[in-house]
């Protein structure tokens, strides 16, 4: 029943269920702790803040965030309705019709979900409900597009698509790579050159973050070109790696003509770098300290920084030859390949350039429409919840574009624009489509979906986790992830002149700064009941299985896109007692201190109500929390109860 509970989207608004403020044990929630019983004649203490100082007080300032320019916003409110017009005459050519436009509070929440990945906080909800502005939806988009939620938010998303890992091999550095993404979306960098940049940079991580993309496969060269491929072209080639393609044209002669375009990569450092000349240099360092540390043992942030450099990325001329059980008549086993593109050409620009560079100058193409019709269809599933090809990195013949036009016509507006992800997203959230009621849609139905609106969907395990921080703190990010700045001056060795000295010195501000156990120490601080109580952008991930993030479906970035969305017994129970539904609870969170704040009950339960489902109480709504009010000897006992009830109903869960 619990599962179902959850996850079924058929009925999202809903009142409270009475039978389920009945069984909430009150005494759980430390809000409430001004007891049950008749109060003594003497004053008990208040109750002990236990939440950070950290999370209680708003930051001054996060980020600053490329705006989403003014000026453009009248070309892009006409692309919007052009769109439209594309999607509903598709929806008459069937006989269907859209969605009506939603109400203001369903849009509300809608967007703050999708944009800035978490739930308005009461005040936004009653700024935006109580605004007369006719503009207020557009100038709304805008306002989160240009917000740090933005930015964390998108980076979760590329998160789960780059598979990005703090770990992804044990003497990998990522950070550098993972900030370098965050940076990107915050300075809305061009995606053409963005991929660019990735699929050609050198150096070692924290010299030149991009470097992190090709180190994410290190010593996997064929899968890497499968995974670029399928990331930025949706086409999936991985099975032409063994063999000719069983369900689509690909054959294993021209997976093998694509591989050689990157087969020149490099990425650790070789005999004749500098400090490398009989020996690596990583490991005669390693060996020294040995001599040095008691009975050998080499600290982890000496070995972790020294062999940290050994890794870094440049290109070499290189050939690449068949495998030796090739199987065809086209040539023989082991044969030399010639590199070469899947279809089109490589740019003129490009033609002298080293493989690698043609292969990336290919992919980011504006005449290469796959690579356009991919990033429009991966950010049309994320706003509209389908995409207009599914599988969204599958396109092939059997799985045909529902609305051809109004693709090209999106993978147009970016060419236009200079790739600005940013603008194409304001296309799509300006858009009538978009502001439309949502509808119940199974993709596994077998249905095509055409786009009356939007479908309703369960939150993200990200989403959930920041909406529920919304709820408990003023500050949700009390730190950042460190980048290449913060990380290069505890990391970086010259091996020409290294001594055993210097890299002891160094390994031991490495040790007490960013090594592991000392950055998790120090993560610590911030933190209720084992909860680091930060946006999930900035947490290390993936998080360990037990974590509420994994719980709720947090990829373990080992496979593209590989989130999950399904029901299950832990979330169940994390919803209904886990620290993260307790710390919202607590004396001194946001919610807490907004609901007590107001002297009137009407007004404190439309508080908590616009808090928890950005929409005000319905007069079933009132009538059921004024019973729950009335049955619990104490009133603090009773807005905990109607709290913990909101966050248990399937309107909290879903994106509707």
């Amino acid at each position: 029943m619990h599962s179902r509970f959850l996850m079924s989207s058929s009925v999202i608004r809903r009142p409270i269920s009475l039978l389920v403020l009945i069984v909430v044990v009150s005494s759980l929630w430390p809000l409430m702790a001004t007891a049950q019983k008749p109060k003594p004649k003497a004053k008990p203490a208040p109750p002990k803040i236990r939440l950070p100082e950290s999370v209680r007080q708003r930051p001054s300032h996060l980020m600053d965030v490329a705006p989403a320019s003014r000026e453009r916003r009248t070309e892009l409110e006409l692309a919007a309705a052009e769109l439209d017009s594309l999607i509903e005459g598709k929806l008459t050519e069937l006989g269907q019709s859209p969605n009506s436009y939603v109400e203001d509070d369903v849009f509300l929440r809608r967007i703050y979900l999708d944009v800035a990945g978490r739930i308005p906080t009461f005040a936004e909800a009653q700024s935006f409900l109580d605004s007369s502005d006719p503009d207020k939806r557009i100038e709304l988009i805008d306002t989160l597009l240009s917000s740090p939620d933005y930015v964390s938010h998108t980076y979760n998303f590329w998160a789960d698509t780059l598979r990005l890992r703090e770990r992804p091999q044990p003497n990998i550095v990522a950070e550098p790579f993972l900030a370098y993404v965050k940076d990107a979306i915050r300075t809305n960098k061009p995606y053409d050159e963005w991929v660019y940049e990735m699929l050609t940079a050198d150096g070692k991580v924290w010299e030149n973050p991009a470097t992190g993309y090709q180190l994410r496969d290190d010593g996997m060269p064929l899968p890497y070109i499968d995974n670029t491929v399928r990331v930025f072209l949706g086409t999936q080639i991985g099975c032409a790696q063994c063999h000719d393609h069983p369900f689509d044209q690909w054959t294993q002669y021209e997976f093998y003509e694509l591989a050689a375009l990157t087969a020149g990569t490099r990425t650790r450092i070789k005999k004749g770098d500098p400090g490398y000349e009989k020996t690596n240099p990583a490991n005669a360092m390693i060996n020294e300290a040995r001599k040095h540390y008691d009975k050998g043992r080499v600290p982890g942030a000496f070995q972790r920084m020294i062999r940290a450099n050994t890794y870094s990325v440049s290109e070499f001329k290189a050939t690449l030859r068949l495998p030796h059980d090739y199987a065809y008549a086209d040539a023989k086993p082991k044969a030399v390949i010639e590199p070469a593109v899947l279809w089109g050409e490589i740019p003129s620009k490009a033609k002298n350039a080293s493989p690698r560079h043609q292969f990336a100058a290919w992919l980011t193409s504006p005449d290469n429409q796959r690579f356009q019709n991919m990033i429009v269809n991966r950010l049309w599933q994320r706003f509209l919840g389908v995409g207009f090809v599914e599988p969204i990195d599958d396109f092939r013949d059997e799985h045909p574009c529902v609305n051809e036009p109004a693709m090209e016509f999106l993978g147009k507006e970016l060419v236009r624009s200079g790739f600005d992800l940013k603008d194409l997203i304001r296309i799509i959230l300006y858009s009538r489509t978009y502001q439309s009621a949502a509808s119940d849609y199974d993709l596994t139905s077998g249905e095509p979906y055409y786009f009356p609106g939007p479908t309703i969907r369960r939150m993200t395990a990200e989403q959930v986790w920041d909406s529920m921080l919304t709820l408990a703190v003023r500050n949700p990010m009390p730190f950042q992830r460190p980048g290449a700045e913060e990380l290069k001056p505890y990391l970086d060795v010259d091996f020409t002149s290294l001594t055993f000295e210097q890299a002891k010195a160094q390994s031991e501000r490495f040790a007490k700064t960013y090594f592991l156990s000392a950055y998790n120490r120090e993560l610590n601080k911030h933190a209720y009941q084992g909860n680091i109580l930060c946006r999930a952008s900035e947490l290390p991930a993936p998080q360990r299985a037990d974590h509420f993030l994994r719980q709720f479906g947090q990829s373990d970035r080992e496979t593209i896109d590989g989130a999950e969305k399904e029901a299950t017994v832990p979330q169940i129970l994390a919803m209904f007692n886990g620290p993260i539904t307790h710390v919202m609870l607590e004396r001194g969170s946001a919610i807490v201190d907004d609901v007590l704040a107001i002297d009137s009950t009407r007004d404190r339960i439309d508080a908590i109500f616009m808090s928890v489902l950005a929409r005000r109480p319905s007069s079933k709504d009132r009538l059921l929390a004024a019973k729950e009010l009335s049955r619990t000897p104490n009133d603090n006992v009773g807005y905990g109860n109607i709290i913990w009830a909101l966050l248990n109903t399937r309107e909290f869960l879903f994106v509707q």
